[in-house]
């Protein structure tokens, strides 16, 4: 009976030094770091590798410090012309001061979702929807900014923060539509209208220079008179110049072409005039 008494006693003493020698010896990962509370109040931070805790007066936080992805619950934002969109994201941030991160905030996980939230819909709230839409890059590096200033006494560094997706409702997608088919037709009718005043000002120039030289002016005829020919079309229409028809045209006042006969004008009747003169006395009927 009290052989079986004292192995039993044994049996006991031996369960409680094995686990007094689990919890005194501890093994932290490279990422991990241990903040150590002796009697409840700060003792240091350790780690990585083997540490030693003594039990039942000392206490072993551990403390992830590799790099966290965080995705930001969709906001709903009202942007300052009025326009309600929903915003959603991602932190990415790391902890950097266990100690800090373990004494200074309760949950540093839970506190920097909540701050990330209000501090997305802060800043979205101050830009136009244009804004949000084309400089991203810059609201992404206002929210990690102030983040980053506002977790710095938790320990917490704030890496980077990208907005993933901006949702809008239909009505505001078919406006923009509108607004981007509007935009699209105005450049159209304004490169239109730049390729009319280039063509005029070279029609111009090659006027000018057809005007100078005749020829030219033949040449560039005989050139189209080519191009209509080719179409197989059964009816030819083609432009005559009015230059060339020039030549075939009587003109006032010209000298008389040579070879042709004498002009026949009417005979004036010569008599002397009364007075003696030389005028001719204009013929009285009889």
């Amino acid at each position: 009976m009290f052989l079986n008494m004292g192995s039993f006693i044994s049996l006991i003493v031996l369960v409680f030094l094995f686990t007094v020698l689990l919890r005194l010896f501890r093994i932290l990962r490279e990422y991990e770091r241990g903040v150590i509370f002796t009697l409840g109040r700060y003792g240091g931070t350790k780690g990585p590798g083997l540490i030693i805790v003594i039990p039942f007066l000392q206490q072993l936080v551990r403390v992830d410090t590799r790099v966290v992805t965080m995705d930001v619950q969709p906001q709903d934002v009202i942007s300052r012309d009025n326009v309600s969109v929903r915003v959603n994201a991602v932190v990415y941030f790391r902890v950097v001061d266990p100690a800090k991160a373990i004494i200074q905030v309760e949950q540093y996980y839970e506190a920097t979702s909540q701050l990330a939230q209000t501090t997305l819909r802060a800043v979205l709230g101050k830009h136009e929807l244009d804004e949000m839409l084309t400089e991203r890059e810059k609201l992404n590096t206002d929210v990690q900014t102030i983040l980053d200033a506002q977790t710095d006494g938790w320990g917490i560094k704030v890496t980077n923060v990208e907005i993933k997706h901006i949702d809008l409702n239909e009505t505001m997608i078919r406006a923009m539509a509108r607004q981007a088919e509007a935009e699209r037709e105005r450049r159209a009718k304004v490169i239109h209208a730049e390729g009319e005043l280039q063509a005029s000002r070279a029609l111009a120039q090659a006027a000018t220079i057809l005007a100078s030289e005749p020829s030219a002016m033949q040449l560039r005829y005989l050139d189209t008179l080519t191009q209509v020919a080719g179409d197989k079309s059964s009816t030819l229409v083609f432009p005559i110049p009015i230059d060339l028809l020039a030549g075939f045209m009587p003109q006032h006042g010209a000298a008389p072409r040579p070879g042709a006969g004498p002009v026949s004008r009417p005979r004036a009747n010569l008599q002397p005039a009364p007075d003696g003169s030389d005028e001719p006395a204009p013929d009285h009927p009889e």
